[in-house]
């Protein structure tokens, strides 16, 4: 009797005792673990450590529960759902776009960005206008691709439309395969391509097909709703304070622009110009404590790096700079490659010290590199301006909003000090942004030789 006791005893503790729900399991255990995709969009290693916008959101919802974040990866949304299936990772946050297919695996979060969906093509080859031309061969999708079950309701609107899957390569892989000409044509997501193009220009947009998509994180399929409310909530509040505009801004807002044959100009100078002035940014970017990337794609922006450069108002050399600059950080050859150089450093590193620290990164380099094209003066113009518009005079996706209203008469003359071409260094800033991804991708996709930069013969000590 007094072992059946026992026995009814325990079995009635564990019954009704409460279970471990699992953002408590994610609390006790100090980890939440997260699956994503290697890729532009996703996650990958960049100059200074993880980044991408699918990281940079999950840091911020671990950093909200206090825990430590653990990132694994695989090659397809499948695979990062299966792996949700298996109990692997608490989420997905992989740039997943919301289908009901999909719907029956896994359970989607709040939507945080919306997509559209392109046809790419190869420039030169002949470009179909409209999902009606695809009856030509030549369409191909990865295994793996969401874009299947679009293209099989085209078929029923369209028929004769023409398109494989091809077995061999995954969604990603798609569009350097048809950069290779080995496809023809593939399907791409906004976002996706708006990356991508900045590496290969000789990819193009056919036509747009008339979809959107929303993207979202997923949760496992089960009654625990304690994890997916806490996403909500942390979802709500970065919409409420801005904060998720900011990080969307931070990736892809300098890519909203694409200049063919600049990029084309950027890929050939790379070769034909950089590797006589790699030693010079790589030692300057040490003595200062600067990224030389972000130093070299300054250069790029100023002088396209050929050292003899003059504008009409009379800067020069490498990193443009003017008399007056010049004198200031001890310059007296401007068209020295060197000294014009490690000028521009000192010069930028002075006016980045300038920045409030308060300003986090990026931000507080871009604040510096518009203050480097138009004047610390007028930045602080335009930082004026946010704050009386009740902005925050603290971020660049808002202040980049008020730099071109000091070419305007009515919000200049509020200024201390006046007229200024604003809407240049808002295209400055997102320039060197796109120069500085693509010597980012260079050094580090193709195995290229910025990736341990050497002592040119031409080079002399510093």
């Amino acid at each position: 009797m007094k072992l059946l006791f026992i026995l009814f005893t325990g079995l009635f503790v564990t019954f009704c005792s409460p279970r471990e729900d699992v953002l408590d399991g994610v609390r006790k255990a100090g980890v939440l673990r997260v699956v994503t995709r290697n890729n532009p969009t996703s996650y990958y290693i960049g100059a200074n450590g993880p980044t991408g916008l699918e990281y940079d959101l999950a840091r911020g919802f671990a950093d909200s529960l206090g825990v430590q974040l653990e990132i694994s990866t695989t090659q397809t949304p499948l695979q990062a759902m299966e792996k949700l299936r298996r109990g692997e990772a608490h989420l997905a946050a992989a740039g997943l776009a919301i289908t009901p297919e999909r719907k029956r695996r896994v359970r989607f979060g709040p939507i945080y960005q919306q997509v559209g969906t392109q046809l790419i093509y190869r420039r030169g080859d002949w470009r179909p206008r409209s999902p009606a031309d695809l009856r030509r061969k030549g369409l191909e999708v990865g295994a793996d691709s969401l874009h299947i079950g679009m293209l099989k309701g085209l078929e029923v609107r369209h028929p004769g439309i023409q398109w494989m899957r091809n077995a061999a390569a995954y969604s990603d892989e798609m569009l350097n395969l048809v950069r290779l000409q080995i496809a023809r044509y593939t399907v791409a997501h906004t976002n996706e391509f708006a990356l991508v193009r900045q590496i290969y220009p000789e990819l193009g947009v056919a036509f747009d097909f008339k979809q959107e998509q929303s993207l979202a994180w997923a949760f496992p399929l089960n009654s625990d709703d304690s994890l997916y409310i806490a996403a909500i909530h942390y979802f709500n509040r970065l919409r409420s304070n801005g904060k998720l505009a900011q990080l969307v801004e931070r990736h892809y807002g300098h890519v909203s622009r694409f200049d063919y044959v600049a990029t084309r100009k950027l890929l050939q100078h790379l070769d034909e110009r950089l590797p006589r002035l790699l030693s010079h940014f790589y030692e300057a970017g040490k003595q200062r404590d600067l990224d030389w990337k972000l130093l070299a794609a300054m250069g790029y922006q100023e002088s396209h790096w050929d050292p003899l450069a003059k504008s009409p108002t009379g800067v020069r050399g490498i990193m443009m700079l003017t008399r007056d600059t010049a004198a200031q950080v001890e310059v007296q050859d401007r068209l020295d490659p060197r000294q014009s150089i490690f000028g521009g450093a000192r010069y930028f590193s002075g006016i980045r010290n300038k920045i409030p620290e308060r300003i986090p990164e990026p931000d507080r380099t871009w604040f510096a590199l518009a203050a480097y094209n138009v004047g610390f003066g007028h930045l602080e113009d335009a930082r004026i301006l946010a704050e009386k518009d009740g902005a925050n005079a603290d971020r660049w996706i808002d202040l980049k909003r008020y730099l071109p209203l000091l070419s305007q008469k009515k919000w200049y003359r509020k200024t201390r000090y006046g007229y200024a071409r604003g809407y240049e260094p808002v295209r400055y800033v997102e320039n060197i942004r796109r120069y500085y991804d693509l010597l980012t991708w260079h050094e580090q996709q193709l195995d290229s030789p910025l990736a341990a930069p050497r002592q040119h013969p031409d080079a002399t000590p510093g």
